[in-house]
């Protein structure tokens, strides 16, 4: 099975909030694949930083969880597309982020682990995900 987390995702984990439990599970799973698209490593480091985290320790929980995944995974033109059409098909705003993160996921055919409620609306034709969040299904 292919996984690709998404930002909120690794902050649950990070954090050991509500879903950290399920991320700790696929990190130790050895027949599933990894992914983390490039986009969530500026927002994930931007957050610790949020939170009060040093230079150092951004620098260090980046290089930690970059070398938990099989594939760091760039966006491209395909990409763009594929988020575009993500984007019109949520019945709500999407931000751009997001929409690009889930993109990548849908192209690898790949899970999206997240904790985002606008992602959940996100058709299940267009995108396979897992919410960890516990205030809704």
């Amino acid at each position: 099975m292919r996984y690709l987390l998404d930002t909120s995702a690794l902050l649950a984990h990070y954090r050991q909030e509500s879903g950290w439990e399920q991320v700790q599970a696929l990190f130790e799973q050895e027949d599933v694949t990894l992914y983390l698209c490039v986009l969530s490593l500026p927002e994930f480091g931007r957050r610790l930083y949020d939170l009060g985290a040093s230079p150092d320790d951004v620098s260090e929980a980046l290089l930690a969880y970059c070398a938990l995944f099989d594939e760091l995974l760039p966006i491209d033109e395909q990409v763009v597309h594929k988020a575009l059409e993500i984007s019109r098909a949520a019945p709500a705003r999407l931000p751009l982020i997001d929409a690009l993160i889930a993109a990548s996921a849908a192209l690898r055919q790949a899970c999206l682990v997240h904790r985002d409620r606008h992602l959940s609306a996100v058709p299940g034709t267009l995108l396979t995900g897992l919410d960890l969040s516990t205030d809704h299904p």
